[in-house]
């Protein structure tokens, strides 16, 4: 046998310890203790900072919610024609929501699916109203033909800039492309111009905040999915919107935005007309802070490529292909859930877009324009109060929806809600008759202001139907989230797409119609609210006749969940 030389012995003795290190160090790493534990579950506190966009983008809704109707009347848009404005959230409801929710249930970015789309609609909104405040910041120096009041320098003429057009400064834009030079204290006429660039920023920002709604909404369904159950998801979003409503309608009904910020008045542009400019300009600010605490505290996991499912194309074709096929692939359950969303939606679209216009036509017996326009305007920042109490009770039910959704079951839940609208939306038809005089044109020519008996019970009105918005803005949802699970496990994105086409879709027959029930029956409001209650009589009543018997407390992983 070979001797071994005491340095051969030695190198082989370091090799043999080297080797031996080397698998105890895998050995430890492999069979660390920390890493055989099961994940951490959320904090409910961290679910709840993660959805805050959802209240940053509904601070938004509510000022288009609470102003917009009434300031279109501003502008000279008859009222019969006021719903067809709002055309624009159909369309961007039906082309956005099942865009970003197809590309979003597959999107492989490493931040996670939902924020990539939350992060490019939050940044669109804040760019284009920046751009808003920085022109109406800089107009005094780069305007012409237009003439603007400064408080300290009285009236001077200044040259457009062609940057982003914006709702807020719409009126301004239409005086400088051709409306009337008249003084809009005084004006009576329509505003055309105004009014086109008023309704291109309003399907500008649609189409935005859709990008951004549709994601987070998705987001929260797969974050609840495996801890708490899609109605607890589905509620925490209910409860920002709620936030998101109360400190939007505070803005809104706040009347000193023009006081605080006194260059938002110009000639085109009066008091009621710089409070919405000014409360517009606070959204940037909210979406801003929202939209950096969901971003770093919604711990989405990057989506496996292996994991997302081949598509059946390429482009915007292969998009609603694969939508449209969902529908019709879809269990017959959901169809049922779809039909009685449908017609629920039917039921609230009145009431969403003219809630204010009520209170400063019917109850403050105002008009937009003219003598009686500062009596209107009183009204709607009113009716904006309205929503803010509306809001709070939107904000405590939430929390007791996933209670009574598990003792009394959705579908229970969700027609008590509906019978709700119906009481309420028949009390304001009565309101409306009484406030009015029958509609009676001669009873009603000498009344200014409102009568504090009605204006009490029409706030009273506003909250109670907070009530049924917080089952409107979650248990559908849930109900989906739920379903579409059990059934399929299909991805949360695509099913929100589609059962946003059953919101989209009344809110489109609502735009189209009630003008012309208005026209045919010349009682501003009255009509459309009567049509609402008759179809929350109906949805209540199919829906414990057509939902299933579901509790919202499925554990379930949504697919691409975590």
């Amino acid at each position: 046998m070979e001797e071994v030389r005491p340095s051969e012995a030695r190198v082989v003795s370091r090799e043999i310890e080297d080797g031996v290190a080397q698998v105890k160090a895998r050995s430890d790493k492999v069979y660390e203790p920390t890493l055989l534990l099961p994940p951490k579950k959320r904090s409910l506190l961290r679910m709840f900072l993660a959805c805050m966009v959802s209240g940053g983008i509904q601070y938004g809704w509510a000022l288009q919610l609470s102003l917009l109707s009434p300031y279109a009347q501003t502008l000279g848009i008859p009222h019969q024609y006021v719903s067809l404005t709002w055309i624009c959230g159909p369309i961007a409801g039906f082309v956005v929501q099942p865009l970003v929710g197809y590309y979003s249930d597959r999107c492989t970015a490493r931040m996670g699916r939902r924020r990539p789309f939350i992060l490019a609609g939050c940044l669109i909104i804040c760019l284009s109203v920046s751009t808003s405040i920085t022109r109406a910041h800089l107009l005094p120096m780069i305007c012409y033909r237009s003439v603007l009041i400064h408080p300290a320098r009285g009236t001077y003429t200044q040259r457009p800039s062609l940057q982003v057009l914006m709702i807020g400064f719409s009126a301004d834009l239409g005086s400088r492309f051709g409306d009337t030079k008249e003084h809009c204290g005084t004006t009576t006429g329509s505003r055309w111009a105004a009014a086109a660039v008023y309704i291109v920023g309003f399907w500008f920002l649609d189409f935005a905040n859709n990008t951004v709604q549709g994601p987070a909404r998705a987001m929260m369904a797969d974050l609840s999915a495996g801890d708490y159950g899609p109605n607890v998801g589905q509620a925490i979003f209910a409860v920002w919107m709620a936030i998101g409503n109360i400190l939007g309608y505070t803005a809104g009904a706040n009347g000193k935005w023009h006081q605080w910020f006194p260059w938002l008045k110009t000639a085109a542009c009066c008091d009621a007309c710089a409070n919405l400019k000014g409360a517009f300009l606070t959204a940037v600010v909210l979406i801003a802070i929202s939209m950096t605490v969901t971003m770093y505290m919604a711990d989405e996991k990057q989506l496996d490529k292996a994991d997302v499912e081949a598509a059946s194309g390429r482009g915007c074709i292969s998009v609603f292909g694969d939508l449209f096929k969902s529908l019709k692939n879809m269990p017959p359950v959901l169809y049922k859930v779809l039909a009685v969303t449908f017609i629920t939606w039917l039921a609230w679209f009145p009431f969403l877009q003219y809630d204010t216009d009520w209170m400063g036509r019917e109850v403050y017996h105002g008009v937009p324009q003219g003598p009686k326009a500062d009596i209107y305007n009183a009204g709607v920042r009113e009716g904006a109060i309205g929503l803010l109490l509306c809001s709070v009770v939107l904000g405590v039910t939430s929390f007791l929806i996933p209670t009574l959704c598990r003792k009394l079951t959705s579908k229970v839940v969700w027609s008590i809600s509906n019978f709700l609208v119906f009481g309420i939306m028949t009390a304001m038809v009565i309101l409306s008759l009484v406030s009015t005089k029958g509609y009676n044109a001669s009873l009603a020519a000498g009344l200014n202001g409102p009568n504090l008996t009605i204006k009490a019970l029409a706030l009273t009105l506003f909250a109670l139907i907070g009530i049924p918005q917080a089952v409107l803005f979650s248990v559908p949802w849930a109900v989906a989230s739920e379903l579409t699970t059990q059934e399929d496990g299909g991805g949360q994105g695509l099913a929100i797409g589609v059962l946003n086409i059953a919101i989209v879709v009344p809110q489109l027959i609502i735009s189209l119609t009630a003008g012309p029930i208005d026209k045919a029956f010349g009682k501003d409001n009255t009509p459309a609210f009567g049509i609402g209650g008759a179809f929350a009589f109906i949805c209540a009543v199919l829906a414990l006749v057509l939902l299933p018997k579901t509790r919202g407390t499925s554990n379930a992983v949504m697919a691409g969940g975590h």
